[in-house]
């Protein structure tokens, strides 16, 4: 069956953007039909826009942006049809009315504070189990399930150390993610600062750059910690390094690690909600507890001392890559919701 699926997406840049792109892509391979509201001027516009046509509308409370996109998305369920019309994170929400005939949902990568946007909802998607719980927690009594990411496969490009001013003997520490305070990106300065082997890739951008461009001169690193900004692809910068820090406050899954299991990259990441939930200690990759600049140290130089390690930890990954982060089954989860198989799981 060629499904028509409606998407409502008001991000910025991130993780986040980065598997809708990659789950619209998915969704476009099995043939499905698909229209997208976005923010204009997203650096992901050109990936979807192929898939299908793009209306772009700063969609905010109290806007006449706002009035104007109702009225567009009404008139597109009307006419168009769709199966299904899904709402990415809370704003989007707002934005879906109790039209008849359409699976209505949302999917959420975070932890909802509130489900008042949600109301039209005929069911709530969250990427890991801890947020089906917190929904069920806040009074949600339609049904809400668990649908996880996956990370899409691509050809790997070859990055140059040398172009990229980083020595071919040095030990490459990737980290990704928007640039703010809660991606703990501070902490992990300090805890590669003992290490003068160590060179640290940062790819994303955002408010703390400043920031941490001058933690990196104080701590007197900072011709080792390399700001990239923004890039198409992170996937082949962290597979052209030595390992993967997630080293967040606060991750709700951590699309970064899926990639670097896919890369064969091993990885550490703080214990933070997702990645304590399918990364195993010491058998996917090290756990360290949240702002522990010692541990994260720690994890670090076992890393690069034991080639053993490295290679046990990337085996362990790959496999439970493909136990629980499968594209085609969480494809085929998304089209039962589409097919009005809206049960708790």
């Amino acid at each position: 069956m060629t499904y028509r699926v409606l998407h409502f997406h008001f991000g910025k840049e991130g993780g986040a953007e980065r598997f809708f792109v990659n789950l619209s892509r998915a969704f476009a391979k099995r043939g499905t039909q698909q229209r997208f509201f976005i923010r204009p001027n997203r650096t992901w516009e050109s990936e979807i826009a192929e898939l299908g046509p793009v209306i772009r509308n700063n969609f905010g409370r109290i806007s006449p942006y706002s009035f104007v996109a109702h009225f567009q998305a009404a008139k597109i369920v009307k006419k168009w049809k769709p199966h299904a019309v899904m709402a990415w994170m809370p704003r989007a929400g707002r934005l879906i009315h109790d039209w008849p005939n359409t699976i209505k949902l949302a999917r959420m990568g975070d932890f909802p504070d509130r489900l008042n946007h949600f109301s039209h909802c005929d069911i709530l998607v969250g990427n890991n189990p801890g947020i089906t719980k917190r929904c069920r927690d806040l009074g949600w009594e339609k049904p809400v399930t668990t649908i996880s990411n996956f990370s899409r496969v691509v050809e790997f490009k070859d990055i140059s150390r040398q172009t990229l001013g980083t020595k071919q003997s040095s030990f490459i520490i990737a980290a990704c993610g928007r640039l703010v305070p809660r991606k703990g990106f501070h902490i992990l300065l300090q805890a590669i600062q003992k290490f003068p082997n160590v060179v640290l890739w940062l790819i994303g951008d955002g408010q703390e750059r400043e920031n941490l461009s001058n933690l990196a001169k104080s701590l007197g690193i900072a011709d080792r910690v390399k700001f990239f900004g923004w890039v198409e692809e992170p996937i082949h910068y962290i597979n052209a390094s030595d390992a993967l820090v997630l080293p967040s406050q606060q991750e709700t899954l951590g699309n970064a690690i899926l990639e670097a299991w896919q890369c064969g990259v091993p990885t550490i990441a703080t214990r933070t909600k997702g990645p304590k939930w399918f990364m195993r200690h010491e058998v996917d990759g090290i756990l360290t507890d949240i702002d522990n600049i010692n541990q994260i140290s720690s994890a670090i130089e076992r890393l690069m001392k034991d080639g053993e390690l490295r290679k046990y930890l990337v085996k362990n990954a790959s496999a439970r890559l493909k136990e629980m982060f499968d594209e085609d089954a969480v494809v085929n989860a998304y089209f039962d919701l589409f097919k009005g198989d809206l049960r708790d799981k």
